[in-house]
């Protein structure tokens, strides 16, 4: 009878395991849903820019205003291009590759 048990334990187990292995990489993002437009400029406290990782093939932009609110950006809109080209320091902004010493 244990042995009966130990069998349909390890099947569960590997039922779990499967389970949790549907979740592929890429697909753990932070942003969910993108507000559409952006809210008054001189409200914003923060900006957080997160870059493409293993778990998130995106790149995602958190805005925490003033009130402490958070939400999204979609890095493609116009708007929020021309927000991120104000801000970003601009002799951090490289298009050349690196070079080989």
């Amino acid at each position: 009878m244990s042995g009966i048990i130990k069998v349909f334990l390890l099947l569960a187990v590997m039922i779990c395991i499967s389970k949790a292995q549907l979740n592929e990489s890429g697909q753990q993002c932070l942003c969910q849903r993108f507000r559409r437009g952006i809210s008054s400029k001189s409200d914003i406290k923060d900006i957080q820019f997160y870059k493409e990782t293993i778990f998130c093939n995106k790149v995602e932009i958190v805005v925490t205003m003033k009130s402490g609110l958070r939400y999204c950006l979609n890095p493609n809109m116009r708007a929020v291009k021309k927000l991120m080209a104000r801000i970003m320091p601009k002799e951090n902004i490289t298009t050349s590759s690196p070079s080989s010493m």
